[in-house]
């Protein structure tokens, strides 16, 4: 997508949650609702979700797409790059990504953008998959940063 359309696809979406994420202070409701918005108004998004740590592992919440991986083999992959690193991470082949976990053969690129609580402690991330290659750039991170950055909010 051009990165003029993507940036005003983002805006009008961002623009959308700010209103629905007024109804509940409930993260969960507030993930959900994220999810829901990108995966049905971005199409090049095939799977989107959110992993959240629970003691040391990274398991599966609120998704849609195909069937997830429910934990994440520790400090492996993509999210855990994403965790580990505590900055969003963009991959353009996920193939070519070392130690790429593959919960679905289908998915091509990938992007990870860090929950952060208000404090700055991370509490998961936001994955999201493509089956095209190099489909996330750096409108993505931005939008999709700012847009994680609602669930915590007040």
């Amino acid at each position: 997508m051009e990165t003029a359309r993507k940036n005003a696809r983002y805006s009008r979406l961002f623009t959308q949650l700010q209103e629905l994420l007024t109804k509940t202070p409930d993260p969960d409701a507030r993930m959900a609702t994220i999810v829901a918005v990108l995966h049905n108004k971005m199409e090049y998004f095939y799977w989107t979700g959110f992993y959240i740590l629970v003691g040391c592992d990274l398991i599966v919440r609120t998704y849609q797409g195909p069937l997830a991986c429910q934990v994440l083999k520790k400090h492996t992959g993509v999210c855990w790059a994403g965790v580990d690193q505590k900055k969003t991470v963009v991959v353009s082949d996920v193939h070519k990504f070392p130690g790429h976990i593959a919960c679905d053969s289908a998915s091509k690129s990938e992007i990870v953008v860090p929950l952060k609580y208000k404090n700055g402690k991370i509490t998961g991330i936001l994955d999201v998959d493509s089956k095209s290659l190099n489909s996330f750039d750096a409108a993505d991170a931005d939008w999709l940063e700012k847009i994680v950055a609602l669930i915590y909010r007040t």
